[in-house]
């Protein structure tokens, strides 16, 4: 193999590998996991309960969670820091029940 050959095979490993983790666990798993529910603002608990995302509605637990936030005095969950910053921009938004069908991503 030539260093051309071994430059394109490493890309294609590396973007495979981002492809991968960002399917496994980022807002690609919300498909895997029921996909998107309805909003509210789901309070953390310390147990390691189950809990609701309020961005997307993917369940979470609060014990091994990618990403966490604070607004309020309560502590939400978040699937993924995307969804975090996401809230993080206009919580409101996300606290307020949200009519049937829920809240895509989009």
């Amino acid at each position: 193999m030539d260093a051309e050959s071994l430059k394109s095979l490493g890309w294609l490993v590396l973007w495979g590998a981002v492809f991968f983790f960002m399917m496994r666990f980022g807002c690609g798993a919300h498909g895997r996991h029921g996909g998107h529910g309805g909003h509210g603002g789901h309070r953390g608990d310390e147990s390691g309960a189950a809990l609701k995302d309020p961005v997307c509605g993917m369940n979470v637990d609060s014990q091994n969670t990618a990403a966490a936030a604070v607004h309020g005095g309560r502590t939400y969950y978040f699937c993924s820091a995307g969804c975090r910053e996401k809230f993080e921009k206009d919580p409101q938004s996300y606290l307020v029940e949200q009519p049937a069908g829920g809240h895509h991503h989009g």
